[in-house]
């Protein structure tokens, strides 16, 4: 099990201190993890965000709507979107009564690739945290914000 003052060398001036770094460091752990599992996708955690927004919503959404629920408010979530486009992944479609409004939506072979990827998605980065105490943890971190 890990020690983030074994990690980092480093000493504390107290627990908040050492629990507000240790949440940075273990952010920090699994972007990385989440970057190495999606490239073979040839996809980012982020274009995956917006994958799995799509999917879930069921029909077509606005950008705005697609920004308003990423779990990673990218400032370029157009570009992401501009990538997941280029791939074949999603579709944008004019709205037909407001020509500034822009409908996001999932194609086939975006539901494909999340199948793909749902097959192959396992949750080991949690493997040492039970049910409870991952209940726990999501509390805990619900309450910081």
């Amino acid at each position: 099990m890990g020690d983030i003052s074994k990690d980092i060398n480093s000493n504390f001036a107290n627990n908040k201190v050492k629990a507000l770094l240790n949440i940075i460091y273990t952010s920090n752990w699994i972007s990385s993890h989440q970057n190495e599992f999606f490239k073979p996708y040839g996809i980012s955690p982020q274009q995956f965000n917006i994958l799995r927004i799509l999917r879930g919503a069921g029909e077509p959404i606005k950008v705005q709507t697609i920004k308003e629920r990423m779990i990673e408010r990218a400032p370029n979530a157009t570009r992401l979107m501009d990538k997941l486009s280029d791939k074949g992944l999603i579709n944008r479609l004019p709205c037909p009564d407001d020509r500034r409004v822009v409908h996001i939506q999932i194609t086939d072979s975006g539901l494909l690739l999340l199948k793909n990827i749902d097959q192959n998605f396992k949750e080991d980065l949690l493997e040492n945290l039970t049910e409870h105490e991952a209940s726990l943890l999501s509390d805990l971190l619900d309450k910081i914000r």
